[in-house]
């Protein structure tokens, strides 16, 4: 190192660089003497002298460096250095050797593109582009095997990529199709493989993942039968390394088969060859094994794989399992003790605090802002509200179970609830204590237990006051329901329930407009509020704007699909629309959803009946007979059918049915009397009048056709009903007469009265308009038995739905219906033989066989605010519907 020297900073490193040696002037080389002599002699044949020079390892051309060569051999540094040629021999000095006591840099000629071939004036060229572009590249043959098997490979990644993309939209069969093409394309493999003799070289993962897509897809196509001979060939193969926790999925197959014996066989089996390392998965596995035993039955099996789940790592729904164990068996301390620790598992969510904006910082309150709504926050709030639907549902089960009575046990879950995190689900318990109350018809107690809660937040005290707004409207006390409407709207002005309850308390009063502006608020505040949607519905119809009403049921339509109430609605708007082709197609699409409904056939008895098409309007009243015979409108339909085909044998059945409905309607016996003389059966017609006479003496036409009969046939009898049928017509004169007399004398009071208050303000007289008489809804299920009324709907701490009301009859439209149907009924019963006829006596019109609309347009009630029900509840309540309530 003592050799090496440093530029001092005065020194010029680049110094003689410039400087020209004419030895190097390849231009003048043919004039100089001393270059053409030694090319002439044996002096241009020697070797250079760079091969003597030692610098590089194997004496090539010298190797400069910043240390000069002594830095490379210092052992021998004297020697090399006494050997260093001049540098007026060598030209300009080596690059990186030390001269004049000056190291000199190094430079790079070659890779700026100089080389020793290049002559003064050529172009620099570094990159080569004056030759031209390159060749192209030449293409890979794809006749090799090894090509042959790299493009078989990529097509089975495809195929089995495609399969997984069809089933991830739904497309079952599609994802099948590519699955099976995958697995024989990778046997086409295997065979190539082996055909050009790289057996050895398989690949086992992509047979693994062809067979596992395969029998994955088999599984959702419900192919069970396929889908464990795949799995087995799966698992049967050693060259799988830890195929054994495919059992899972087998056994999950014989759970769906419902071989639960098989299945807790292969999820022990998965539990074996599963390490202890793996602590989630044999959790969920014995959570599947304590399932398949409570649908076993094996009630003790299961709380043992629960309890150890709970032990270990605890989680919601394990916890509410066992407390169903529990319940099974009756055990009420552990039933206690699970639901302690059920309501002390972990969430492992984060307060709701922290996505409260602070008021100063602008930059947090972007920050929450941003996350207030994100994906990690609804999985938050969607495992809170399963924990609270389970830890409801636990309480609602063994409330009435743990203690001598249900209301001390909501007591004890209430105090158990408010000692843990869950505290406002303490509210929410008491008010289901209240519909626990509601089931048991202890009105008085539920209405105490709600009125507790007017002292409670505002979002207690409007949910209480919705329930008890509901149980008014119920008992048809309508102040108290208005009352408790408002306080609902008071303490929540956005509370959906209470402003369709409000709505309803107004609807009754029929202020229409008024209830129509509360129900489209409860729409403004949830669109998806059905009820409101239903009563705004019903509303435009009470106020004839039938497209709007229409409009609305259209919209429910779209959102209850099988909702028999709507359709029966939109087939009631149409017929009133007088488009009775699409009331038909809607009342068509209503005997899907309820094919046994008597009513609903009727209706489309009528309405084909209306456009003359007898056959279907005889198929459909048949049909409404047959599963409900005790409908006179239909009976008297059917019978007047019969006699118009002359067919009166069949005509009988069906009067002597409407004679036992109303024993006290004579004309039902008149008729059964007229077909057994119509079809030439004249000694029973004789007895059934005989018969109608001991029932009612004083009945006329019976009279009449006994004597008619009697004088016929000969009978000596024919005196006394000739005797007795004058006495009935000249009674029946008296008392015509007497009722003219006493109807003139009253009209000739009225008249006096008018004349005397004629003196001052004239008064109008109007008779009141008659009341047209409800009928029931004809979409109705079967009215639930005491002990099977849900009044669960209405106990929600924030109830959303509400059970439909009975529909009564739209006063315009039965009108119409019933003068329209009578006329049809008249022309039919006309074809009766007159008094001028055989064995006839009177005129059609004292036999009134009338038709009556038995289906009118129903009178609508708004439906009221309720709660929709619990789903995936093992043990909830009675189903909610939207069945009518009966009157």
């Amino acid at each position: 190192m003592e050799h090496v020297h440093l530029a001092a900073e005065e020194d010029d490193l680049y110094s003689g660089y410039n400087d020209y040696n004419p030895t190097f002037d390849s231009e003048e080389l043919d004039n100089d003497a001393g270059f053409q002599q030694a090319v002439r002699t044996s002096h241009g044949r020697r070797p250079p002298m760079t091969a003597k020079f030692p610098g590089t390892a194997i004496g090539g051309r010298a190797l400069g460096t910043s240390f000069g060569v002594e830095s490379r051999f210092g052992s021998e540094s004297r020697l090399l250095k006494s050997r260093m040629p001049m540098a007026s021999s060598m030209g300009r000095p080596m690059t990186g050797a030390v001269q004049d006591g000056a190291a000199r840099p190094m430079t790079a000629v070659r890779a700026a593109g100089y080389s020793s071939a290049m002559t003064r004036g050529s172009t620099f060229d570094p990159l080569g582009q004056s030759k031209g572009p390159a060749p192209p590249l030449e293409g890979k043959s794809e006749d090799t095997p090894d090509e042959k098997v790299k493009i078989l490979e990529k097509k089975v990644n495809d195929l089995i990529e495609e399969s997984c993309l069809a089933h991830g939209h739904g497309d079952l069969q599609l994802s099948l199709d590519r699955a099976k093409e995958a697995g024989r394309k990778e046997r086409a493999l295997v065979r190539q493989r082996e055909q050009s003799g790289n057996a050895d070289h398989i690949n086992l993962d992509l047979t693994y993942s062809v067979l596992f897509n395969l029998a994955t897809q088999y599984a959702n196509n419900d192919m069970y039968a396929e889908a464990l001979n795949t799995y087995q060939v799966i698992v049967k193969n050693k060259m799988f390394s830890n195929a054994g926790r495919l059992k899972v999925n087998m056994a999950n197959i014989h759970f769906k088969q419902k071989n639960y014996p098989k299945a807790i066989k292969l999820y022990r089996m998965a539990l074996d060859q599963i390490s202890n390392s793996h602590k989630e998965m044999r959790i969920k596995i014995m959570q599947n094994i304590g399932v398949v035993f409570i649908r076993m039955g094996q009630y003790s099996d299961a709380i043992t794989s629960f309890e150890h789940i709970m032990s270990e790592s605890p989680n919601i729904k394990t916890g509410f399992n066992l407390i169903l164990c529990y319940y099974a068996i009756g055990d009420r301390e552990r039933m206690k003790k699970a639901f302690q620790k059920l309501i002390c598992v972990p969430l492992g969510i984060d307060e709701e605090d922290k996505y409260i904006p602070p008021n100063d910082d602008t930059h947090a309150n972007l920050v929450i802002e941003a996350i207030k709504n994100d994906k990690l926050h609804q999985m938050e709030r969607e495992r809170k509200a399963l924990a609270e639907k389970f830890i409801m549902t636990s309480a609602k089960l063994i409330a009435p179970a743990i203690e001598a009575t249900f209301a001390a046990g909501f007591d004890w879950c209430v105090d158990m609830v408010k000692s843990s995190q869950y505290v406002e689900l303490a509210n929410d318990l008491e008010i289901n204590k209240a519909i626990t109350y509601l089931r048991q018809r202890d009105f008085k107690q539920a209405v105490e237990t709600l009125k507790t809660f007017e002292k409670k937040d505002s979002r207690v005290k409007s949910a209480a006051a919705t329930n008890l707004s509901f149980l008014y409207f119920l008992e048809k006390d309508y102040d108290q329901a208005d009352r408790y409407a408002d306080l609902a709207m008071t303490a929540d002005r956005y509370n959906p329930a209470a402003l369709i309850n409000k709505g309803n308390t107004v609807f009754v009063k029929k202020d229409y407009e008024k209830a129509a502006e509360f129900y489209k608020e409860a729409l403004r505040n949830d669109s998806s509020c059905t009820e409101a949607l239903y009563n705004l519905g019903l509303t435009y119809k009470r106020l004839g704007r039938l497209e709007e009403s229409l409009d609305c049921f259209l919209k429910l339509h779209a959102i209850l699909r099988n909702s028999a109430q709507v359709m029966w609605q939109l087939a009631n708007l149409f017929e009133m629309l007088e488009d009775p082709h699409q009331a038909i197609e809607w009342l068509m699409q209503l005997i899907t959803v309820t094919p046994t409904d008597p009513q609903v056939l009727a209706k489309l008895g009528e309405l084909y009946d209306s456009e003359g098409d007898k056959s279907q309007a005889f198929q459909y009243y048949q049909e409404s007979f047959r599963y409900f015979p005790s409908n006179i409108d239909v009976i008297e339909w059917l019978g007047a059918y019969y006699i118009d085909t002359q067919f009166c044998e069949k005509a009988i059945q069906y009067f002597e049915r409407a004679t036992l409905i109303q024993p006290t309607q004579v004309k039902w016996q008149l008729m059964v009397a007229s077909c057994y003389r119509r079809s030439g059966n004249y000694q029973k017609a004789l007895e059934t009048y005989k018969d109608i006479h001991r029932k009612f003496p004083e009945n006329i036409e019976c009279l009449r056709f006994l004597v008619r009969l009697c004088t016929d046939m000969g009978m000596k009898e024919v005196q006394d009903y000739a005797t007795k049928l004058k006495k009935v017509e000249k009674m029946k004169e008296i008392r015509e007469q007497r009722v003219k007399s006493a109807r003139e004398g009253s009209a000739r009071g009225t008249r006096r009265e008018g004349s005397a208050s004629s003196v001052g303000s004239p008064n109008l007289v109007r008779t009141p308009p008659k009341a047209i008489v409800g009928t029931p809804d004809p979409v109705r299920h079967p009215p639930k038995k005491d002990s099977e009324v849900d009044i669960k709907a209405v106990s929600h701490p924030e109830p959303k739905h509400s059970p439909l009301l009975d529909q009564g009859r739209d006063s315009g439209h039965s009108s119409h219906g019933t003068s329209a149907k009578g006329e049809r009924l008249s022309a039919k019963m006309r074809a009766l033989p007159g008094s001028n006829e055989p064995y006839e006596a009177s005129s059609q019109r004292d036999i009134d066989a009338s038709y009556v609309d038995p289906l009118g347009a129903p009178m609508e009630r708004p439906k009221t605010a309720a709660k929709k029900r619990n789903e995936d509840d093992d043990f909830a309540d009675e189903e909610l519907g939207d069945d009518l309530l009966p009157e």
